[in-house]
């Protein structure tokens, strides 16, 4: 009777015998993943992941916060006739709610629930607001990842060593450091168009748009010279990736991120700078 050939070995147990050698610290861990991949026991996805949650335990929450000044907020005092058109435009699913001051953080209101207002049923922003989550500036990624899981909270009020605000930071912020980006409210279907009209003069802008094509539409100047895309074009105004809600004004247009990770923009809000007084 014919035996049957060996089976061969499965991707984890490749990856297995290739890891015995034990690395004696983190940097000799990420060599050895660096070789597993150029061995294609690892795909480039799988060793980016890896490398992000292994990054995890070095980040803090001021690393991916959105900045205070930056952060969309309700006011209390507001009725839903002047802050629910802001809520469709800036199309976030969470909004702290303050009283005054972004100091004052009073909870936070769910978009969906928006929805008793559009019903027309008795609507009071204080009866609808869920408890905020404070965490220190100080707070590492993966503890606040745990946290989130456990809790079920998807968002948190970021606090200096003084009590006050200095940003927020969501779910969605922290898994990117490990998957990259996530797709969300601002994403466009891959069907439509670069640049899309808004409101009030604002158009969105997908950071890999063409700068020609740029030009072309706003009739700007901006030189291609040293980079291609419009996202390209941010970045070297900042010296950096920006983070989500960061702004800066280039050659009389304003651009505001909308979308970005740790490793690049995607997606900006753009509108014409205002004439100087």
């Amino acid at each position: 009777m014919e035996s049957s050939p060996p089976e061969k070995p499965s991707l984890l147990e490749r990856l297995g015998a290739f890891l015995m050698r034990e690395p004696e610290d983190r940097e000799q861990l990420i060599e050895l993943l660096h070789s597993a991949y150029q061995r294609q026991l690892l795909d480039a996805d799988a060793l980016s992941i890896i490398e992000g949650a292994l990054q995890m335990s070095e980040l803090q929450a001021r690393d991916v916060m959105v900045p205070r000044a930056q952060m969309d907020v309700i006011d209390i005092a507001d009725s839903p006739e002047t802050f629910v058109p802001y809520v469709i435009e800036t199309a976030h699913s969470r909004f702290p709610v303050i009283d005054g001051t972004k100091d004052k953080v009073l909870g936070i209101l769910l978009a969906k629930d928006l929805l008793r207002y559009y019903a027309g049923e008795e609507f009071d922003v204080r009866e609808m607001l869920r408890p905020a989550v404070f965490i220190p500036e100080s707070k590492r990624l993966n503890v606040l990842l745990k946290e989130f899981r456990q809790t079920r909270n998807h968002i948190a009020i970021v606090v200096d060593e003084y009590g006050g605000v200095a940003g927020l930071v969501t779910i969605e912020d922290v898994l990117e450091q490990i998957v990259g980006d996530i797709e969300d409210e601002y994403d466009f279907d891959e069907t439509e168009d670069n640049i899309v009209a808004q409101s009030n003069g604002r158009f969105r802008v997908k950071a890999q748009t063409e700068i020609e094509d740029f030009n072309e539409h706003f009739g700007t100047s901006f030189s291609d010279a040293d980079v291609d895309t419009v996202g390209g074009l941010v970045v070297g105004a900042f010296e950096r990736v920006p983070k989500r809600g960061e702004e800066t004004s280039i050659g009389g247009m304003r651009f505001r991120v909308l979308r970005a990770d740790s490793r690049r923009v995607h997606l900006l809000l753009v509108e014409r700078a205002p004439a100087a007084a």
